[in-house]
């Protein structure tokens, strides 16, 4: 920690004599402690400036630390569990992977295979992660969905990002806005609707099938009320309020327009029974 802070303070330049590749051991060993100050703040902060903002490691460098964090002891680390720290671990292994994702995209550097291993990383902990708290009141801010999303938009605009990765995508968004779990109360809806708005800006997939994908959201309307029904319709209302506002008054398109209104419609369900007057 004192390292870090040192480096922070010194705009993350090394001492004569100092190796990058000792620094990223020690962050990737403690890259999910459960103190934030050292997680949420030093590594994180360094991480970032390293790799996205100032390009410090080369393209060998960084398929090395790719392999790394999409091991079994990082983004894998206990995956699946709930209510422990382990989550720290995982949320905080997606972040730099998204920042590695965002410089392939820009210059491309990964073979195929590695990016089929990205790829299949990314899809497989936005579908397996369960833990889905964003800030905890020991330990801070885990915030896995948002992580994830960040990665995940990444993705999408890389070169080998086909229309069938696209479907995938949408596939584990639903999943996550679907989740069984957690109703997101910490602006994930905001990170999650991005892939989407992204998606719509650089028309990575036709509109018709985009406003299909949002009319299956809305299926969960149709289901007798109960808990996971009900988290289901909150945080597929509240991803649609976030993708129409994203742009302000620009229209995405009459197909994606009537979409987006129709579904939150459909899933505002406060709104329907109190003009069928049957509010309670």
């Amino acid at each position: 920690m004192t390292d870090l802070q040192r480096i922070e303070k010194e705009q993350y330049q090394l001492r004569e004599g100092e190796q990058l590749q000792d620094f990223l051991t020690l962050m990737l060993q403690f890259i999910g402690d459960p103190q934030p100050e050292l997680r949420a703040k030093l590594i994180f902060s360094t991480f970032y400036e390293w790799i996205h903002e100032e390009g410090r490691l080369t393209e060998a460098e960084l398929r090395s630390l790719l392999a790394v964090l999409t091991d079994e002891q990082h983004l894998f680390y206990h995956i699946g569990s709930e209510g422990d720290e382990s989550v720290f671990t995982r949320a905080f292994s997606v972040l730099p992977i998204a920042w590695i994702v965002g410089r392939h995209r820009k210059k491309p550097f990964l073979d195929q295979a590695e990016f089929r291993h990205l790829k299949h990383s990314l899809l497989r902990y936005y579908k397996e992660e369960k833990n889905l708290r964003g800030y905890l009141p020991e330990g801070g801010w885990a915030h896995s969905a948002a992580h994830g999303a960040d990665a995940l938009e990444e993705l999408v605009q890389c070169p080998e990002s086909d229309a069938a990765l696209q479907h995938e995508v949408l596939a584990a968004i639903q999943g996550m806005l679907h989740n069984g779990i957690q109703i997101f109360s910490e602006e994930e809806d905001e990170r999650i609707a991005s892939i989407v708005d992204t998606m719509m800006d650089n028309d990575l997939l036709p509109q018709q099938e985009i406003a299909d994908w949002i009319g299956g959201l809305t299926h969960c309307a149709d289901l007798p009320q109960s808990r996971v029904p009900r988290i289901a319709r909150v945080n597929s209302k509240n991803f649609l309020r976030s993708l129409y506002f994203r742009r302000g008054q620009i229209s995405r398109g009459k197909v994606l327009d009537a979409a987006i209104l129709a579904g939150e419609a459909k899933l505002n369900r406060l709104a329907r029974i109190m003009i069928a007057g049957e509010y309670k």
